[in-house]
């Protein structure tokens, strides 16, 4: 176990947080890798994004490449983008529209079910020993219009994976309307848990981000943790807006905020309806994709909608900023690790998870 307890002078104990190497040692994030993240359900997208038969689109799970297309038959599948020819990786767009998938080494070519056309090199006699070659298929669900894929064929299925956090989200009554509308990328600098760690916990925010502590009611900010996920949020303050935002006046009018394991977060603000994902990717031990995508009524955001957004990046920049700064120290000699108060209990249960996943 990677973390211990400590007492203080009136006797009380706290617990030790995981050891800092976990966030700096290269060999941590190749365990992570083989161990979390190729054994989770991981968000690759959202339903709007394949509005019509062919249209497809493709990502990383990882560190394998992905595709998910609507076939002919209006079914959504996920394939490994690979050619099971020569290992070649298939369609190099980030998405599109296709007919049929056609590999650009040697031509050989799929229907929109994963199965061969052709394989313009297998003739004849040849043509027999390819017939049952087609596109490896990837364990998808889909939830809530969320596309989420799995690279572990015996994991438990996604709506057992979370508790009832998919009931939870199902009674928001506007994301059924809602529609992915657009995506940020950023790279942080900072290892992917210690993200994480600030989302799940809001101790910091009284120092840090005084604009959601002004639209938000702190003293009836509550975090609870449930099955491999855990939920935290509050109502706006009377006569409090941000922006364009009448905040009273919202179709929402409390923040609600979820993590699921691993490393996948869910926010609806207070504002018109509206949801966000924020996905942290490991580029390596020490830096981190971050992949914020809005879903919204319609493309075009009203103003309310464009403050929305402006705030919530307000939120995360202030939050970058200090993970990056915790990176720092996590690389000092001068602490092994840190403590957990006892409002902590979010990170906790992550900390305790990556453990057991990793045999710690």
């Amino acid at each position: 176990m990677a973390y211990n307890k400590v007492e203080n002078a009136t006797n009380r104990t706290f617990e030790r947080t995981m050891t800092y190497d976990l966030y700096t040692d290269p060999k941590v994030l190749d365990k992570e890798m083989d161990l979390i993240f190729s054994k989770s359900w991981q968000l690759v997208g959202h339903v709007s994004q394949l509005e019509k038969p062919g249209s497809f689109f493709t990502t990383e799970v990882a560190k394998e490449p992905i595709i998910v297309i609507r076939g002919q038959d209006e079914v959504i599948r996920a394939f490994y983008n690979v050619c099971p020819h020569r290992a070649t990786k298939l369609e190099k767009s980030e998405a599109g529209k296709k007919k049929i998938l056609q590999c650009g080494y040697h031509g050989w070519t799929f229907k929109l079910d994963g199965k061969l056309n052709k394989a313009p090199n297998f003739r004849g006699e040849d043509a027999a020993c390819v017939q049952d070659a087609c596109l490896r298929p990837v364990r998808m669900e889909i939830l809530e219009s969320l596309i989420f894929v799995n690279l572990d064929d015996q994991a438990k299925p996604l709506s057992e994976s979370y508790g009832d956090f998919f009931e939870r989200l199902s009674k928001f009554p506007f994301l059924g309307e809602l529609k992915r509308t657009h995506q940020k990328t950023r790279i942080i600098q900072a290892n992917w848990k210690a993200f994480i760690d600030n989302y799940l916990e809001c101790d910091h925010c009284h120092v840090a981000h005084p604009s959601f502590v002004a639209a938000l009611d702190m003293d009836d900010y509550q975090i609870i943790t449930c099955e491999n996920y855990s939920i935290q949020g509050t109502i706006v303050k009377p006569d409090k807006n941000y922006g364009s935002v009448d905040l009273n006046q919202a179709e929402m009018q409390g923040g609600s905020f979820y993590w699921l394991w691993p490393n996948l977060m869910v926010t609806i603000y207070p504002g018109p309806g509206n949801m966000a994902t924020i996905q942290m990717l490991p580029i390596d031990h020490e830096n981190t994709l971050a992949v914020y995508t809005y879903y919204f009524r319609d493309e075009n955001l009203t103003q309310e909608e464009k403050d929305l957004v402006a705030f919530a990046e307000q939120v995360r920049q202030e939050d970058v900023e200090l993970v990056e700064l915790e990176q720092i120290g996590f690389r000092s000699r001068a602490f092994k690790k840190g403590v957990y108060s006892s409002s902590e209990k979010a990170i906790v249960q992550f900390h305790e998870m990556v453990l057991e996943a990793l045999n710690e």
